[in-house]
This record gives structure tokens, C-alpha cells and sequence, in this order.
């Protein structure tokens, strides 16, 4: 399979199965194109000879011919003959999702987690159940040394104690059990101060701080309960964090909604106050949702998207570029094969757990009896439901199969999946569309930047 496009005045050709990435003239373009739709060299040269010349036909055939022979066009998927190897392998527990604090101190409208609550009640997790998660994870890794730990909620600096409780007990287990915990936080920024960056600093190897770009947006989306903007509040905090961390090791992370169809602005926004780790997303909302993105606003995301990575590349030329995080690709190494197949590892190798210990396959289920799966004391006890998605891959799902993007979103979100179409080998189409759009402007920027 080979995907085809132009972005920004510059062909380039994608080989799915290979991963290889061509920058290509349009005379070599169109000539890809007849081999793709089965055409011999005759066909193409009766069809493209009012625009080349044979001789130079000739020429651009047999170099396509040399890149199929070297493995790099038109190649054999590997990885479907290969599934049911990477479906029956054993995985293991490598990552959890601590819900700290199903309470929060803003009152996002777009809000999954419901201000915190997630479909249930207000709570903050004790130490004890926090250990016993971390003794779970412990138990449940096998022989992988590194362990990751999300700090998440709600709000999980309104319970800052146990969070530096638990990192000092998970610390006190890695020489003992041959472990190494990498802890993280997500944070809205209300309670802020410098004793939790300072300790963030020096104990979460990434940070992410939840701003959805210009303060008017920011605002009307983010508000406090009593309806006050919190942008005011919270950014100079985020600058001093992000500067505090060399500005690495952390995103500022938003949402965009359908009420601000134009978030380039909203990146370039904070791109102007210095961070250079940015991430801003749809968001992922019911149909019925006056904020939600709908099939009208695709068209205009991806003008978006065309216009920030024009600008990115612009930037970066002038020495002041930054990192998009849906634009970051990994042309020589990238994730592993079972990555690609399989995604994020929801329901397997990552967990969510809820302040009473109740383990879900990822904080989006957190609340959705159907996907319970057991708890820190007794353990996983639906494995029915871990098989479930250990089978859920990219060949599990239909629209993935046909998908020039699936070995770099894995299949997408299950939760996505599962909430729009009522199956997690299903595909929210408007989600597919955008990464689809993401996927051609990353290479693009890449490919704009090699030529350099």
C-alpha cells in the first residue's frame, strides 16, 4: 500500500508497510501513481507523454523499479500474517493511571471526568489504597524494570500529600524489587506554588499542564465553578514551571472545541509566551454537545493544521521553533511493532485505578460498570475484558485495514472507539479524518526541513 499526496507544494509518497518516506519530482509522482492503479510502463508512457519525454519516464519507472526491489515501495504487510503471534504474546502491567482526586477545582464544560466525579462520587485515594496499587503493579510487571505512574484526576494536586507519600513509597520498593518508577502529573494549575514544582522537579519525569491556549478560549471553557476564567491564575505559574524544567519534560495541553475552530491561534499563543512543548486536541465530545466537533468542521480543522505547520516550519528555520505533539514523528526509530499494531496498551499493560482501587482499562472507562475489571486487592478478575483488548489491534479493526496512517495512531483511541460506535475495534470517523490530516502534515514538515 502507498499513500499519496501533496502538502505545501511538495510530493511525497508514503509506502505504509515499509514506513518509507519519498520526496519526490511530480514526473516520478505520477509515474508511483500508474504503478499503483496496476499500469505498465506503455500505459503510462501512452498516458503522461504530452507532459515528459519517454526517455524520461523510462528513467523515473526504473528508479521506482530499484526502490521496490530494495524493500522501500510497494511492500508486503509483514504484520498480518504476524498478529496472532503479538495477540497470544503475555503482556504485563507496565503503567498505571492513579486517579488521586475525583474532585476538581475548575468546571471545565468539556469535561469527561465530570469536574472529577466520573460518573460516580467526589473521593480523594488514600495512601493505603495508592499503595496497594503500586504493590499491584509491582506484582503484576514481571520481569520490565521500568514502572510508570500517572498522578491524575480531577484535580490531583487537592491531594498533594499522598502524592509525595506515594512517591517516596514507590522509591523505597525500586532497589528491593529491581524497579524504577517514572512518575508524571497532570495538573490544572490552581494550586500551584513552588514547593509542588520544586518537587515535580525533582521526582516527575514529565509534567502536563492543562491550558487551551488564548485566555478568551482558555476562559470560556476552563472557568472556576462560579464561573471566573482561571487563565489569569494559572499562567504565569505554567511559564515559571515550564522555565523551572528548561522547558522540557512537560506539555501544555488543550483542547480545542467547536467554538474555536481556529486553534492555531491558541498554539501559536502560547508558542509566543515561550513553551516549546505544546499539545492542543480536538476535543471528544457527545454529538448533542454545543461544543462538539462535527462532520461540517473538518474541512476547516485541517486548513489548521495546514496553516500551523507552514508556520512551525517557518519558525523553526528562524531558530525559534517548537514541538506540536501530534506533529512529532519518529522516521528512524519509532515505536516498536507491537506498538504500532496495538496502540497505547489500554487494558493490558495499562490501568487505571480509581481512589477506592477499582481498575479500569484506562481513565476514560473509569465509571463504566461494563469495563470493571477487578480491584488492588483481589487484582485483575475479568480477564475476559483484558483479552478483549489485547486483541484489539489494527487488522482487528476494518477502517484500519485500508488506513494509510495506522502504524502511527495504532488504531486510535479505544475509548473513542467504544463511546461512538459501541465496539472498541470500532472507528470515530471524524478522529480517523484529523489524525489522517496530522499524519500527512507531520511528514510534510519533515520533509520540508530535510531539504534544508
Amino acid at each position: 500500500m502507498i499513500h499519496q499526496y501533496i502538502n505545501n507544494d511538495i510530493p511525497i509518497v508514503l509506502d505504509v508497510n515499509s514506513g518509507s518516506v519519498h520526496v519526490v519530482d511530480q514526473l516520478v509522482y505520477d509515474a508511483i501513481a500508474r504503478m499503483d492503479e496496476g499500469k505498465s510502463l506503455d500505459e503510462t508512457i501512452d498516458e503522461l507523454k504530452s507532459t515528459y519525454g519517454p526517455d524520461e519516464i523510462r528513467e523515473a519507472w526504473e528508479e521506482c523499479q530499484t526502490l521496490k526491489e530494495q524493500g522501500m515501495l510497494f511492500t508486503e504487510d509483514v504484520y498480518e500474517k504476524a498478529i496472532e503471534h503479538f495477540t497470544d504474546r503475555p503482556t504485563v502491567v507496565k503503567a498505571l493511571c492513579l486517579h488521586i482526586a475525583h474532585d476538581c477545582n475548575l468546571a471545565c464544560r468539556y469535561c469527561f471526568a465530570e469536574e472529577g466525579e466520573y460518573h460516580g462520587r467526589r473521593a480523594l485515594m488514600s495512601f493505603e489504597v495508592g499503595k496497594k496499587a503500586l504493590d499491584f503493579l509491582i506484582a503484576n510487571s514481571g520481569s520490565r524494570r521500568n514502572l510508570e505512574v500517572d498522578f491524575f484526576g480531577g484535580e490531583p494536586t487537592m491531594n498533594w500529600q499522598v502524592v509525595k507519600d506515594l512517591v517516596a513509597y514507590g522509591r523505597s520498593q525500586e532497589e528491593a524489587h529491581n524497579k524504577k518508577f517514572r512518575f508524571t502529573l497532570t495538573t490544572n494549575g490552581v494550586l500551584l506554588n513552588d514547593e509542588i514544582m520544586e518537587f515535580a522537579n525533582k521526582e516527575c519525569a514529565n509534567v502536563v499542564m492543562s491550558v487551551d491556549g488564548r485566555k478568551e478560549v482558555h476562559d470560556f471553557m476552563r472557568p472556576f465553578r462560579n464561573g471566573k476564567g482561571s487563565y489569569d491564575l494559572i499562567m504565569p505559574k505554567f511559564k515559571k514551571f515550564a522555565d523551572s524544567r528548561n522547558q522540557t519534560n512537560y506539555y501544555v495541553r488543550g483542547t480545542f472545541t467547536h467554538y474555536n475552530l481556529d486553534f492555531a491561534k491558541d498554539v501559536l499563543s502560547l508558542a509566543d509566551m515561550g513553551f516549546k512543548q505544546i499539545s492542543i486536541e480536538p476535543v471528544v465530545a457527545p454529538p448533542e454537545a454545543d461544543y462538539a466537533i462535527r462532520e461540517e468542521d473538518v474541512p476547516i480543522i485541517c486548513e489548521q493544521y495546514d496553516l500551523l505547520a507552514k508556520e512551525m516550519i517557518r519558525r523553526e528555520k528562524e531558530g525559534n521553533g517548537f514541538n506540536f505533539f501530534h506533529f512529532m514523528i519518529d522516521l528512524t526509530g519509532g515505536p516498536c511493532v507491537y506498538k504500532r499494531l496495538s496502540g497505547c496498551g489500554s487494558g493490558t499493560e495499562y490501568l487505571a485505578v480509581t481512589p477506592w482501587g477499582d481498575l479500569y482499562p484506562c481513565h476514560q472507562f473509569v465509571g463504566n460498570e461494563k469495563f470493571l475489571l477487578g480491584n488492588v486487592d483481589e487484582g485483575v478478575v475479568r480477564t475476559d475484558i483484558v483479552d478483549t483488548f489485547k486483541h484489539c489491534n489494527v487488522y482487528a479493526k476494518e477502517d484500519c485495514k485500508k488506513c494509510f496512517s495506522r502504524f502511527y495512531c495504532s488504531g486510535g483511541c479505544a475509548a473513542n472507539a467504544y463511546n461512538f460506535t459501541g465496539s472498541i475495534n470500532g472507528a470515530y470517523e471524524i478522529g480517523c479524518k484529523l489524525q489522517r490530516k496530522r499524519i500527512e502534515c507531520a511528514l510534510m514538515i519533515k520533509a520540508a526541513l530535510a531539504e534544508e
